[in-house]
């Protein structure tokens, strides 16, 4: 434990620009990332609307507009799979828009300007997200997740067959130093399959 890796650290990890316990723990990775951190990070989309459908109503895929955060999804789907050296700065853009400004995840204008601040090609994506193609990557890939390792939220590390849902409380404030050794503790843990649950009954001061 705490000895530091030699070697590139591959995981996935969860994310709904809803949470703000996602936009903490992103914070975390995108500067780590940033910084130079080894480490090979697949961003997993997981619709935490839908989790929330009820017994017999129409999912979220089938109800897209329904949805307050889809289209934020769909737009960094389209940049992480298409504009994977825009993805960083729009979605480390969009957790703060949202979290630190209460912003909208459905206005188009803004999630195209984000891309464009970001030295995308916006005109690109949304041709992209018109298709429905990453309407279908978000479901196929928050299924797959929930079915083969019981995946129910964010933020989640995934790692080989296990998964592990970590909240942390405060971002990383610009420091990689402290981003880079927080991740990698945390996947120390996740990589120890002693450690089941370990959870505060309260709030540390």
């Amino acid at each position: 434990m705490g000895v530091k890796p030699t070697m590139s650290r591959h995981f996935a990890l969860t994310y709904d620009y809803r949470c703000p316990f996602g936009r903490i723990m992103h914070d975390h990775v995108v500067t780590g990332l940033r910084a130079g951190a080894d480490w090979d990070v697949t961003f997993l989309p997981f619709c935490l609307g839908q989790t929330h459908v009820e017994e017999g109503m129409p999912d979220v895929w089938d109800t897209p507009q329904s949805d307050t955060g889809i289209e934020a999804l769909q737009f960094s789907i389209s940049l992480r799979d298409n504009q994977p050296n825009v993805f960083l700065d729009f979605h480390h853009r969009l957790y703060e828009h949202r979290h630190s400004g209460g912003g909208s995840l459905r206005d188009r204008r803004i999630l195209t300007s984000f891309i464009s601040e970001a030295g995308g090609d916006a005109d690109a994506a949304t041709s992209d997200v018109d298709t429905g193609r990453p309407l279908q990557v978000i479901k196929t890939e928050h299924t797959s997740f929930a079915e083969s390792h019981g995946v129910w939220g964010v933020p989640t590390f995934v790692m080989g067959d296990a998964a592990v849902f970590v909240r942390l409380m405060k971002p990383s404030f610009g420091d990689a130093t402290v981003a880079t050794t927080t991740i990698n503790r945390i996947l120390d843990y996740v990589e120890w399959p002693e450690m089941n649950e370990f959870k505060h009954t309260r709030i540390p001061n």
